[in-house]
């Protein structure tokens, strides 16, 4: 059918609308796979017609079992031109975490790399829900009998434009694991991910679907974003989508492994003007690479490193700039369940200009008035999420409706606002330590030590106390060659901090634990304080 039909906010759709308008643009990268728009356009409608080809109905899901490669990028959009559900499974989960993550997401199809096929094959007896695998090659030899070949299957399927009544109805899930607990599905409509998380590159929202191809970047300002962070993450599938629907080229880091060095000189190779990364624990280990004097890099056509879904401490953002004075380096907030809601701010950390659908609540779901002091709930009306899948109890405390009907998504993170409506971020509040009745964010106290020159990655945690109820605990990885002292972070700490912030113990580890998309692992934090 012509490509000529009724658009939608359908994420397929509005792919084959910049498609159509910078066709002959490099559009997606990763490994020795490239395409155009064209070519990406062209693909992508061979993946929907071999997911519609396995008996997909609208709303199906598809579980997505790979590190970062192109094939992850082309599921993204063929499953939304399919109208299925692209289930995002995390490549270090456990066979358990897997099997829970199949059966809670109702997955009909399994999409995964050989290398992962033994794990597949031990839980497969226990996966009744799933009617097909599809293997994907990575030169492992890991014999998979009972799954198809991918390639195959996509190869035969016709390339042209289809018309199968997309919409932007049609569901977007994001499963988060956060920082505790087994992974939640969060559902979104396409239509408000599209606002709240993938269209920030277009300037000024759009008012149609068509008008997205008017909003393409001119051809000199088409370099690359580079996006190494895994995809089966929110923060890099949301950097993806808005470059590309921005008509923006991406890299794919395709690396098993956090290599700095590689990723500088993909940079270079690809002459990327930007990465998108998650936080510090891939900030860090960029900006040592820099200054370690291993590697040299021309990076003069870089000028942005953005950061969204972790906590990208100031410490870490002035190494970036201090290597390359050049870059704007920026963070931004985000959350699963409210989509990208603010940029960094002036005069402090963690501080953000937030757009005008997010607000700080109080217990009542009222907006507390700026320059209060007050701490409440940062909070978005207007494009959220639908709830939880297949969980009305946390749907239920996590998007409440206040007095005036309004419907809000309150995902934990406790905040005030000042004067001026800036943000200021304080953290988690199912993280939040009770010392002596006074509250401490872990974040505010970990972007503390992590200032500290012999201090690469710190987490906090509060441990039982007789006297003061909670004590602040610092788990931390000291750089190479370190061994700081309590005395020596907490004198510090005080610099900076308020004396009952500052921690009154100390556990060093080899390694701090994070996910692969750099989340803190506070369990495994407070599980190790205490075991020392």
């Amino acid at each position: 059918m012509a490509n000529d039909r009724p658009r939608s906010y359908n994420l397929g759709d509005l792919f084959e609308l910049v498609a159509a308008a910078v066709p002959d643009r490099a559009c997606v990268a990763g490994g020795d796979v490239r395409y155009t728009f064209g070519e990406f356009d062209r693909r992508t409608n061979q993946v929907a017609q071999a997911l519609i080809s396995l008996g997909c109905e609208p709303e199906a899901k598809v579980a997505v079992y790979a590190w970062n490669r192109v094939e992850w990028a082309e599921l993204f959009f063929g499953a939304s031109k399919a109208r299925v559900i692209p289930i995002n499974v995390n490549y270090r989960y456990v066979a358990h975490e897997l099997e829970y993550l199949f059966d809670n997401s109702d997955s009909e199809v399994v999409i995964f790399e050989r290398g992962f096929a033994p794990i597949i094959d031990e839980i497969r007896p226990k996966l009744t829900k799933v009617r097909s695998f599809l293997v994907m090659e990575d030169g492992t030899d890991h014999p998979a009998p009972w799954a198809q070949s991918y390639e195959d299957l996509v190869a035969a399927q016709s390339d042209a434009p289809f018309d199968n009544g997309r919409s932007g109805d049609d569901l977007y899930f994001l499963y988060t694991g956060g920082t505790t607990g087994m992974p939640k599905g969060v559902m979104w409509r396409h239509e408000d991910i599209f606002f709240a998380a993938l269209s920030s590159a277009l300037g000024e929202p759009i008012t149609s679907p068509e008008q997205i191809a008017e909003r393409s970047l001119p051809a000199e300002f088409s370099l690359p974003s580079l996006i190494i962070a895994p995809l089966m993450h929110g923060a890099a599938q949301w950097g993806m989508c808005n470059m590309l629907f921005a008509g923006g080229p991406v890299v794919l880091y395709t690396g098993h492994g956090f290599d700095a060095h590689e990723i500088w000189s993909i940079a270079e190779r690809e002459r990327c003007m930007g990465i998108t990364l998650v936080g510090d624990a891939m900030g860090r280990p960029l900006a040592d690479a820099l200054t370690d004097g291993s590697g040299s890099w021309d990076l003069s056509g870089l000028f942005r490193i953005g950061s969204g879904g972790g906590v990208f401490s100031p410490a870490v953002q002035q190494a970036l700039k201090d290597a390359l004075p050049h870059i704007m380096v920026m963070d931004s907030y985000g959350a699963s369940e409210t989509g990208a809601g603010g940029i960094a701010a002036e005069g402090g950390a963690r501080r953000f200009v937030v757009s005008t659908e997010l607000q700080v609540l109080d217990e009542q779901l009222r907006p507390i008035a700026p320059g209060t002091d007050q701490i409440g709930q940062l909070a978005r009306t207007g494009h959220i999420p639908l709830g939880y899948y297949k969980d009305p109890e946390k749907t239920a405390r996590t998007f409440p409706v206040d007095a005036d009907g309004r419907r809000w998504s309150v995902p934990g993170d406790s905040a005030t606002v000042d004067a001026d409506g800036v943000v200021t971020m304080l953290g988690r509040g199912s993280q939040c330590i009770n010392t002596g009745g006074e509250k401490v964010y872990p974040e505010e106290v970990e972007e503390a030590l992590k200032a500290h020159p012999a201090v690469y990655d710190a987490l906090v945690v509060g441990l039982p106390d007789e006297r003061w109820g909670e004590r602040v605990v610092a788990v931390v990885q000291p750089r190479d060659g370190s061994t700081p002292t309590l005395d020596d972070l907490a004198a510090h700490c005080r610099t900076s901090l308020a004396g009952y912030k500052v921690p009154r113990a100390l556990t060093l580890v080899d390694q701090v634990k994070r996910s692969p998309s750099g989340k803190a692992d506070y369990r495994w934090a407070k599980e190790t304080a205490a075991g020392a």
